[in-house]
């Protein structure tokens, strides 16, 4: 959940808010380096460390002044009203698919996360963006978290379902610039399976 957070602060569009990339960048650094020991022991450090980051995630310091996108959390939202799933695992399921169906709108802020977050420099831009994506996906399984709607039985039978609730609730232009239409929130569920 506090990834996510981040990253629909940080995965935006390219702007000259650079002390909140490098905050963003730091937190989700931290998440990196402490989410697995804090998911495989009690240890105190990485817990006090995701804790903290967790606070950080969301308390509106890394969204000052930038815009924000939240197109994952509000299709997420529809998953867990309607199937249950938990908040933090919607969003595990969502996010790698938006990053991938909208990867043009976000190229840059991709590049610049592959880079700063991944420590990926090689290879074209469109190879340096599908590594970020993956070591996301990576990421998100390495703490038994899966990625794709799939492991929790949902097919394709969902797509329309949620698609549904999302017009019902208004949400037919979501994302930092009203661009994620059902069309494109069709793709990432689609995606997401």
């Amino acid at each position: 959940d506090a990834f996510v957070h981040v990253a629909e602060q940080y995965l935006t569009t390219c702007s000259d808010a650079h002390v909140q990339d490098r905050f963003a960048e730091g937190l989700l650094l931290t998440l990196v380096e402490h989410g697995p020991e804090a998911v495989r022991s009690k240890d105190y450090t990485a817990r006090a460390n995701l804790m903290w980051t967790a606070t950080m995630a969301l308390n509106g310091l890394i969204g000052a002044g930038v815009v924000q996108d939240w197109a994952t959390h509000m299709i997420g939202h529809e998953l867990t009203a309607r199937y249950g799933i938990d908040h933090a695992r919607t969003l595990a399921v969502i996010l790698p698919a938006m990053l991938l169906v909208r990867r043009e709108a976000k190229r840059g802020k991709l590049l610049q996360y592959a880079e700063r977050v991944w420590g990926i420099t090689t290879g074209s831009e469109d190879e340096r963006i599908d590594a970020a994506i993956a070591k996301t996906r990576e990421f998100f399984e390495s703490l038994g978290v899966p990625t794709r709607l799939s492991a929790y039985q949902i097919g394709a039978e969902a797509v329309p379902v949620i698609l549904g609730q999302l017009e019902a609730h208004g949400m037919t232009g979501l994302g930092e610039r009203r661009e994620v239409t059902l069309d494109v929130s069709r793709a990432v569920l689609e995606k997401s399976l």
